[in-house]
Parts: structure tokens; C-alpha cells; sequence
């Protein structure tokens, strides 16, 4: 096989750049020509060359074995860019800013008045059944009455064009990190790319998201103390960790690096004695957060911290209790949560969703496994679903079972024909499929990142792009028109 791109096979998809064989989709036309100028063998040359920089500037990513260990892997990455119009792009920011304002609101009210739920808008049952529902929270006015500050909400473009928002994560986001240094190999195998295409930059997230953090601090400070919080090493996003702290100029910190005094502040340990810390950005689950308030047993968190957070002497970011919005069941209502909040239509619409917890949503699952994705409402990573046009019937019978034994777990929506972008295979052009995560900054004021991070199922016919799952990922251009 070699890279011959008037044989790219894209047919029946919606292929990103190339419109139909050898053709430049719309305004990206000049690109698909400077990447055939290039010839195979100059374009195989670079993605080597993107590998050998990966390994050299130690970008890795952690993936836990079978015997219960962590491997370090480099990070899989496809040289060619996905690219978007800036006018597609400004309506997709407005989209994201919308849904994160009202998914905000819909937290805040939930541990308040829970008017949403009076009003019937909202089953009392799913809040009744949300694990990530958060009691010692009721009540906490989080700074700004903010509780998701990051968000990273995924998008998958369908065969038709449309695009649409796959899920939202609020908990604890991870992957921006991969955004940054995509674009920072992207510039050292294709520097003349960038020259004529001009597209905009992401490298100034690190200082937005600064600025995020620093805009909660309890203290007024021109720079305050803001701490990154990891679990530690052996955590599949500890390179996320140490490289945002890094660029922030934050310490990284974990759990016995901190202390809540008598005074209801947190502190921490430096060789100088005691330092107040006054914003936490904590990549650590809420169960983990605090032994005191949480689980117990955890040797991860901080004791004391929810008390301290409480009392409003901590930001932490994002809060303890966001996740309660991080359900795939409650995404299954964000077009409602929208209207109620903001009486507003969506301006991105959710993929069309089953709700199996209801009658004839339950109904037409179980009629069409073979032609629908079912997730449950909290796992993670691609884990756990069932991908019924891949599946066999067992499988199908199974998950039968598991949704018929607990429906408010579950919801489904048809096997989307996901966009593709073109990708090398060995020394071959494949198409892939392809979502996006951009990143959503929540405080005194909403920024969107430049794009975000386009993950790719690496595996052929894939539709899972989760890197724990063989995905890699892509630089994303977010071009003027």
C-alpha cells in the first residue's frame, strides 16, 4: 500500500478534507495540493519524524495492565490536521458557552432549591439515583456560583455534515494537554503548514486557565497561590498534571503535601514552613478529595478540605458535587435544561438519545440493539457500552438483561456514521473516524479553546477513540475563512 490520494477511499462518509477522491473539500483544497506536492514518501519521512519528537520530548500517556500495573506508552499521533472554518467554529463556541451556563446553573440549583425538579422539568428519580450527587454539598456557594470551571464537552460530526455534542465532562476533564503539544509537533514537521494557513493558536490556554483559577481566590492577590492536585505518579493523566503545572509556574502538590489547620485553611508543606494555598485545581475524583467527608480510607485527598472549602478559605476547581451533570443520563436533558435556564433553544443539539428508563424509549432499545450504541450513564473511557452494529447477539442479550434490570442507567442512540480525516497506516493513507473535545474555561468570564483535542480510532472501522482503547489523535485547525 502507498499514499496515493486519488485512490483515498471516502465514499460514503463525510471525510473532513477530502471531498471526493483527489479533491480538497471546499476552502481545504489548497491543502490537499500541498500535501500531495509533498509526495508519499516525503509525507511517511514526517509522520517518522513526529514519532521520533514524541519519544524525545517524553509525551506519554499511562494505560494500567491486566496484572494491575501502569505502562507508559508514547503518545499515538497522526500528522495530518483536522481542520475547521472559523464560521463554523464561532457557532460551535456559542454552543458550548451556552451549554456550559446552563449546566452550571442546573448544579448550582440542584444543591439549592432543586427548582428545576418542582417545576417538572427535571425526574426527582434520576437525582434520586445519581452517584455523583454530592449531599455535603447542599447548600456550598462555590465563588461566582460556579461548580464546573474546566469542562470538556465532546463533539462527533454525523454523514450529513451536522455537528452534534457526543457528552459533556465536568468532573475532572482530562486530554488539554495533548492539544498543546500536538500543535507544537505539528509546527517542527510541517513549519511551511503554518505559514500559509494561518491557524489560531491554542498555546495561550495555560494562562487562561490561570486566570480562570486565579479569578476564585478567596484572598485578593495579583497571584494568588494556586496548586494543581494529583493523585500521584502511577495516575493515567499524571503527564497532564505535571505539564499544566508546569506552564501555569503552579506547584504540583499531592495529597500529604497539604494540611487544613485549625483555622480552616489549607497549607502547604515547603521547606520555608507553611504556605496558604487558595486555589486547588484538583485531579482527583470527589470520593477520593477528603477522608474526613468521603471515603475514609483514601490516602490521596486532604483531611479537612471540604471543610475548608465550605468555609470558603479554598477554591477548588472543579467543585466537589459538578460531577452530579456528568451523567449520560442527565445529558440526555441538557436541550431542556437550556430552556429552562436560559429560554433559549440549543444551539448544538445533543445526538438524538433514548431514555431507557422510559416506557417506549426502553421499547425501541431493545427492538434495535443491532443498530444503536448503549451507554451506562457513568462510565468512562469507551468502557462498558455496547456498539450494536459490532456486537454479536450474546452480547446484545446481555446488555438486554442489564438494561431491563436497572433502566435508569442506561440510554441509547443510533450508531452515528462518524466524519473521517485522513491518516497514515503504516505507509498507506486510511480514512478514520474522529470526535473532538474542546475545552470550556468557566469564572468571571467563558473562553473556548481554539479548536481542541481531535482524538482518532486508529483501528479500522472503529468508532471507539479512547487512547486506553488503541485511539490516537490529531492537531485541530481552526482556520480563517
Amino acid at each position: 500500500m502507498s499514499i496515493d490520494w486519488n485512490l483515498y477511499p471516502c465514499q460514503d462518509l463525510y471525510d473532513e478534507l477530502v471531498a471526493a477522491p483527489g479533491q480538497g473539500r471546499n476552502a481545504f483544497a489548497g491543502l490537499l495540493d500541498d500535501l500531495k506536492a509533498l509526495g508519499p514518501d516525503e509525507l511517511v519521512a514526517r509522520q517518522e519524524a513526529a514519532e521520533v519528537a514524541i519519544k524525545e520530548m517524553g509525551i506519554t500517556f499511562t494505560v494500567y495492565s491486566e496484572e494491575g500495573g501502569t505502562i507508559d506508552r508514547a503518545w499515538p499521533f497522526d500528522i495530518i490536521p483536522r481542520i475547521i472554518p472559523k464560521s463554523e467554529w464561532d457557532r460551535v463556541e456559542a454552543g458550548l458557552k451556552q451549554r456550559v451556563q446552563a449546566l452550571n446553573l442546573f448544579i448550582d440549583d440542584l444543591y439549592h432549591d432543586q427548582r428545576i425538579i418542582k417545576d417538572g422539568v427535571f425526574p426527582a428519580a434520576v437525582l434520586a439515583k445519581s452517584v455523583n450527587f454530592r449531599p455535603q454539598c447542599v447548600g456550598v456557594n462555590p465563588p461566582l456560583g460556579i461548580w464546573a470551571h474546566i469542562c470538556g464537552s465532546d463533539l462527533v460530526r454525523d454523514a450529513d455534515g451536522t455537528i452534534y455534542v457526543l457528552e459533556d465532562n465536568l468532573r475532572v476533564p482530562s486530554g488539554v494537554s495533548y492539544m498543546l503539544e500536538n500543535r507544537l509537533v505539528t509546527k517542527r514537521v510541517f513549519p511551511e503548514l503554518f505559514e500559509h494557513y494561518a491557524p489560531l493558536p491554542v498555546d495561550d490556554y495555560p494562562s487562561q486557565l490561570f486566570d480562570t483559577l486565579a479569578a476564585l481566590s478567596p484572598r485578593p492577590a495579583d497571584y494568588p497561590q494556586v496548586a494543581v492536585l494529583t493523585p500521584g505518579i502511577y495516575n493515567s493523566a499524571y503527564f497532564e498534571h505535571s505539564y499544566l503545572a508546569q506552564q501555569m509556574g503552579c506547584e504540583l502538590v499531592e495529597g500529604r503535601d497539604l494540611f487544613v489547620d485549625t483555622d480552616d485553611c489549607v497549607y502547604m508543606r515547603t521547606v520555608d514552613g507553611p504556605k496558604q494555598v487558595d486555589v486547588i485545581y484538583r485531579r482527583i475524583d470527589d470520593l477520593f478529595l477528603d477522608p474526613e467527608a468521603f471515603d475514609p480510607s483514601s490516602t490521596l485527598g486532604v483531611p479537612g478540605l471540604m471543610r475548608a472549602w465550605t468555609a470558603g478559605t479554598v477554591a477548588l476547581a472543579n467543585a466537589p458535587g459538578a460531577g452530579v451533570a456528568d451523567d449520560k443520563v442527565v445529558y440526555a436533558f441538557v436541550p431542556e435544561i437550556i430552556k429552562y435556564y436560559l429560554d433559549a433553544d440549543a444551539i448544538l443539539p445533543n445526538v438524538p438519545t433514548y431514555r431507557c428508563m422510559e416506557p417506549e424509549a426502553l421499547a425501541y432499545t431493545l427492538a434495535n440493539m443491532e443498530r444503536m450504541v448503549v451507554k451506562p450513564a457513568n462510565e468512562s473511557g469507551g468502557y462498558g457500552m455496547l456498539v450494536g452494529p459490532a456486537s454479536t447477539a450474546a452480547d446484545r442479550a446481555q446488555f438486554a438483561r442489564l438494561i431491563q434490570a436497572d433502566p435508569r442507567n442506561y440510554i441509547a442512540q443510533p450508531a452515528l456514521k462518524l466524519s473521517t480525516v485522513p491518516t497514515i497506516v503504516g505507509r498507506g493513507l486510511e480514512p478514520r473516524h474522529v470526535d473532538l473535545r474542546p475545552f470550556i474555561l468557566s469564572a468571571d468570564r467563558q473562553q473556548v479553546t481554539m479548536g481542541g483535542l481531535t482524538r482518532v480510532a486508529l483501528r479500522k472501522g472503529s468508532l471507539v477513540v479512547n487512547s486506553s482503547q488503541g485511539g490516537g489523535s490529531k492537531d485541530t485547525w481552526i482556520v480563517p475563512d
